[in-house]
């Protein structure tokens, strides 16, 4: 079982990240500049840059979130040595290259799933209750309660009538006490009565 947490890993690298209660990530992950909601978890060997994941996030192994975009049309050199220097001993590090990729921040709304191999490139916003499938490459905003699949990734249906959608919004069910949620379980499992008794 879970403790409230964070649950992270041994071989998880950790570089200014603030988790939520219940969340876990598991083994060979790297996260930097990350914020992650409320039992969110991560399955393993992801990497995740400059993003704000909401709560009851399921990212599945080897995502990447918001990867590094090399300077193509601005620079004569692709290579990271134009902004990494001091690695390769030619002097301070490019700090205003960095500085774009964090205004490039990934958001990920709350209840989004996230399949195995997907890619969400930088500046991406995902809704709640969004689905990204499996080796998508998601270079554009997705609508919330929307399953996207596919290079680059494009809206195939949606989860929900638009009513629907509306009062699982304002229900926000993300933010129920831990107590609330553990009381409603039953319901949780099965829509019909969970859509009658609180939405």
């Amino acid at each position: 079982m879970l403790n409230a947490g964070p649950n992270i890993a041994e071989s998880t690298k950790c570089t200014d990240v603030f988790f939520g209660k219940y969340t876990q990530v598991q083994e060979h992950c790297v996260l930097e500049d990350v914020e992650m909601g409320d039992y969110s978890y991560c399955a393993g060997y992801n990497q995740i840059y400059y993003a704000k994941i909401g709560k009851f996030c399921s990212i599945a192994s080897h995502v990447r979130i918001n990867p590094g975009n090399h300077p193509t049309y601005e620079r004569i050199a692709q290579h990271h040595f134009t902004y990494r220097s001091e690695m390769f001993g030619f002097g301070e590090e490019d700090i205003a290259f960095f500085e774009r990729r964090k205004r490039d921040a990934v958001t990920i709304g709350n209840d989004v799933w996230i399949g195995h191999n997907a890619i969400i490139m930088p500046g991406v916003v995902i809704g709640n209750g969004a689905v990204i499938g499996s080796g998508a490459v998601v270079t554009k905003n997705v609508q919330a309660y929307s399953v996207v699949v596919g290079v680059p990734a494009k809206k195939i249906k949606m989860r929900f009538s638009d009513e629907l959608i509306e009062r699982i919004e304002k229900s926000e069910w993300w933010n129920w006490k831990h107590e609330t949620i553990e009381e409603r379980l039953l319901d949780f499992r099965d829509m019909t009565e969970f859509v009658r008794k609180y939405l």
